[in-house]
């Protein structure tokens, strides 16, 4: 007997072993005991997944179809044999021993899942009532329906193994952005190795078009990133010494040095990986429904089947115990619940399969449930709405100056910045030729100053020019923006406002939530309350706050949940919102990949920091549990027939092998449409 190799988690629940390709090519995860302690997290039968793991259903290449192939032909050729072509020598043992060796390449895995299910004290299972029935149906002489009870099951399992590798792929897509390798500063040169040997504190080299193998400090001196693949964002990101860069980044420009922050299991994208494998532990109330009803519908009718073979000695004339005996048998294979304990969980594990591909990371089929019942939508305003980069809003120049020559020479200083503000204003004037900045001179907190074409000039906030005497008119004070203002020889000569920008899809995002059934939608946000007033109206929201402190926002979401009525949401950067995200029923993490707060505190996470991937989430959500349903009615409808069907002897052994596995099989068919629909 194979030893099954036992899995280690720490404390919270994080699998130590195993890499993470190993870990998402597992069918049952781990439990997560940090989920365990709500209402909306089920902790009785968190991770306790129905017993289908079947060795024979994950092995690779041709192999994996041989058993099934084998069947087939032997029993396609037995029954030409026997009925075709009625040869007197395929008789007794021989016919016996023929249908045997069609029997046992796809039975041996069921009768062994059976063996072990017993030993363990688990004895009402689909493993169990398919070995009874079909070692039955052999001692009758019905050999040809034992075998393809077996077979249609084991192809039913291809199936499902092919349909569950199709969701794989699409979470497996996300490891393409894994670096492979990190080249490493050790004995005095750089040395290429895996990045998950480089410890914390060593330095590491990335050269332009590399990514970045590890989370991390910059210690050269700037750099810029390509973030487009954790955030969506194809803008590249700038980066001063000392700040945090992300594994799975892009280098774009010159090669940058890195102080190792993180382990390789510990960075960002190897937790957002792991997370996503975890979510099919996480069950959702249907799925959990579903494996308590089976546990009580299974023994009952194998009770009635015991039934149907004993009882009518009592009441029939012409009692024949092989006729009863085959009904029951018949019974016994209608009545396992293939088709409900694989299909839902497929259907389930296919909507969060679709949800990653579309960028959305749900971590568990609860919330895949959860998200379409929300009535009530909380925002952040700042990198939820808005793209949280600064853009340049209005231009002011005083008289006598141009606002071409004004920008001219503002371009000039600003290139010599590696302030955010800066990068705003260098590509508002891309198009045009810098010119040529000296004697800059960086004045701490306050601004630059420098000589471009012979002129003086302060670039900065109003401390700067009030450090130089420089007279500022009194409508600045009245911005709510954050201001550039700059003068020349002296004289103040106009000013920039910087603004954050709305997200392109912002507006109309908020338009489809209403249509979706989102009756109120707020905003919360620490910025201006004018400026959150502003955005809100532009967007067409009623309700907004500014001048919010993270506690305030909680409270805001508190009080909302006093009443029962309403299914919350919050959506926002998963940094500083971490307790409304945790306080809501889903907690939306927007453009926070790099983030731990997110990972640990939000329900779902949004890759690509598009507001519209919500209305994504919950049209997945809804079809989702729509093939769901459907399963459900139709395995249902199906038994019923042909049970009621079975125990009138009106059903033969191959209505009762449709009405388990095939029904199993078209449910999964169904299940597999989530891999092909869009939304």
């Amino acid at each position: 007997m194979t030893i099954k190799h036992q899995h280690i988690y720490d404390s919270e629940g994080r699998q130590l072993c195993c890499s993470l390709e190993e870990k998402i090519d597992r069918k049952d995860p781990p439990v997560l005991t940090k989920y365990q302690d709500d209402d909306h997290h089920q902790s009785e039968e968190v991770g306790q997944a129905h017993d289908h793991d079947h060795n024979h259903a994950e092995s690779s290449g041709w192999k994996e179809y041989l058993p099934a192939i084998i069947s087939v032909v032997l029993l396609l050729s037995g029954l030409a044999l026997e009925h075709l072509l009625d040869l007197s020598f395929f008789k007794g043992w021989i016919k016996l021993v023929w249908y045997l060796a069609a029997y046992f390449p796809v039975a041996l895995p069921v009768l062994k899942d059976a063996f072990n299910n017993l030993v363990r004290g688990e004895v009402f299972t689909e493993f169990f009532l398919m070995s009874i029935a079909t070692i039955g149906a052999f001692a009758i002489g019905e050999f040809p329906e034992a075998v393809a009870v077996m077979l249609f099951y084991a192809i039913g399992e291809l199936f499902q193994s092919a349909a569950v590798k199709r969701a794989k792929d699409n979470i497996k897509s996300l490891l393409d952005i894994r670096p492979k390798v990190a080249n490493v500063f050790r004995n005095n040169s750089y040395q290429a190795v895996a990045p998950d040997t480089v410890t914390v504190g060593e330095k590491i080299q990335i050269k332009v078009g590399e990514k970045i193998p590890l989370d991390g400090i910059l210690i050269s001196e700037k750099g810029s990133l390509n973030t487009a693949a954790l955030t969506g964002e194809s803008k590249p990101q700038s980066i001063q010494k000392g700040g945090k860069v992300m594994a799975g980044s892009i280098n774009m420009e010159g090669v940058i040095e890195v102080e190792v922050e993180k382990l390789f299991k510990d960075s960002s994208i190897s937790r957002i990986l792991e997370m996503v494998q975890n979510a099919t532990a996480r069950k959702s109330k249907t799925e959990l429904l579903i494996r308590k009803l089976a546990k009580i519908y299974t023994p009952i009718v194998v009770y009635m089947a015991i039934a149907i073979c004993i009882l009518p000695y009592f009441f029939v004339a012409n009692y024949q115990f092989v006729d009863w005996l085959y009904r029951a048998l018949i019974f016994l294979v209608i009545s396992c619940p293939c088709a409900l304990v694989i299909s839902i969980p497929l259907g389930y594990f296919g909507g969060l399969g679709a949800a990653s591909k579309h960028g959305l990371l749900f971590k568990g089929a609860a919330y895949l449930d959860q998200i379409t019942k929300v009535n009530t939508l909380f925002m952040d305003k700042t990198g939820t709405v808005t793209k949280g980069v600064f853009k340049i809003k209005d231009i002011v120049v005083s008289d006598g100056v141009s606002e071409s020559e004004f920008m001219d020479l503002l371009s000039a200083i600003e290139a010599k910045s590696t302030h955010p503000i800066a990068k705003a204003i260098l590509e508002y004037s891309s198009n045009s030729t810098l010119k040529e900045a000296t004697e800059i001179k960086e004045i701490a907190g306050k601004g630059m100053q420098g000589m471009v074409e012979g002129k003086q000039l302060l670039v900065g906030n109003k401390s700067l020019m009030e450090q130089f005497n420089i007279n500022v008119p009194l409508e600045t004070n009245q911005i709510v923006e954050s201001l550039v203002l700059v003068s020349i020889d002296g004289v103040f000569s106009g000013y920039v406002t910087i603004a954050d920008e709305l997200k392109e899809d912002a507006k109309q995002s908020i338009h489809q939530l209403k249509a979706l059934g989102i009756k109120e939608i707020i905003m919360l946000s620490g910025d201006k309350d004018s400026i959150t007033q502003q955005i809100a109206q532009t967007l067409g929201i009623a309700k907004a706050k500014g001048d919010l402190l993270p506690e305030d926002k909680l409270h805001e979401v508190e009080m909302m949940k006093k009443d029962s009525t309403k299914i919350i949401a919050f959506v926002g950067d998963g940094i500083n919102d971490a307790p409304v995200l945790a306080a809501s029923d889903v907690g939306i993490a927007m453009g926070a990949m790099g983030s731990d707060v997110a990972i640990e505190t939000a329900d779902v996470i949004i890759q690509t920091d598009q507001l519209s991937k919500i209305i994504t989430g919950i049209k997945i959500g809804k079809s989702t549990q729509t093939i769901i349903w459907q399963n459900i009615a139709f395995a249902f409808g199906v038994k019923i027939i042909v049970l009621v069907l079975g125990a009138g002897g009106l059903a033969t052994m191959w209505e009762a092998v449709f009405a388990d596995v095939g029904v199993a099989l078209l449910a999964i068919l169904n299940a597999v449409r989530l891999q092909k629909m869009e939304w």
